[in-house]
């Protein structure tokens, strides 16, 4: 039937890849409806309230997009945007997402998402803005992660940053003055200094 709740649904979801049970409501399908369409198989539940159609097609940044899509104020960032970027051998189980300090941090079951903490100001600079499935993914440019990686590199790791580094370099996947910008933004030129003159 043309006009079906889960017609309806599957009009919502192409627009946003998700949707949450208010959005639905909105469409004219209710809660209990959504709920009897998720137990029957054709809605995936991503966390409480927040649905996605079964049958949908899967790319290879699906986490990021359910992640943005029930965190749309997060950024992607650090081992998560070195995957995005394909910079380094990382792949993370977890997605990795800047948020502010204040701000609400939802806890899903799919993915798990592990949070940074950030001040305003950093926290917006170097953003990218990419539409995949449907969702307005936020994630840091390849600059922006190069320096965060060394700015976190008691959490992920020195190694971790130096192959980040290096790959930039030898793909020319950004120009120096962008690194040395973003290092400026994150506060560690000092750190960084040595390594981007020791490399060719």
């Amino acid at each position: 039937m043309k006009n079906s709740p889960l017609q309806r649904l599957r009009s919502l979801a192409l627009t946003s890849g998700i949707f949450h049970t208010r959005e639905a409501r909105a469409a004219g399908v209710d809660a209990s409806r959504v709920w009897k369409l998720w137990k029957l198989g054709a809605l995936e539940r991503v966390s409480r309230g927040v649905y996605r159609l079964a049958d949908a097609v899967a790319t290879p940044n699906h986490s990021l997009a359910l992640a943005c899509g029930v965190v749309p104020h997060g950024v992607i960032c650090l081992l998560s945007a070195l995957r995005f970027h394909d910079l380094g051998t990382q792949s993370p189980a977890e997605v990795w997402m800047a948020v502010a300090r204040t701000a609400w941090r939802p806890r899903p079951t799919y993915p798990i998402i592990r949070y940074c903490y950030y001040g305003e100001q950093a926290r917006d600079w170097g953003v990218e803005v990419h539409a995949l499935e449907g969702v307005q993914v936020k994630v840091y440019s390849v600059a922006r992660t190069v320096a965060d990686c060394f700015k976190f590199r008691n959490k992920i790791g020195l190694d971790v940053a130096l192959e980040a580094l290096r790959e930039c370099l030898r793909a020319r996947r950004c120009p120096v003055d962008d690194l040395w910008k973003a290092a400026g933004v994150c506060r560690v030129q000092r750190v960084m200094r040595p390594y981007l003159e020791a490399m060719p």
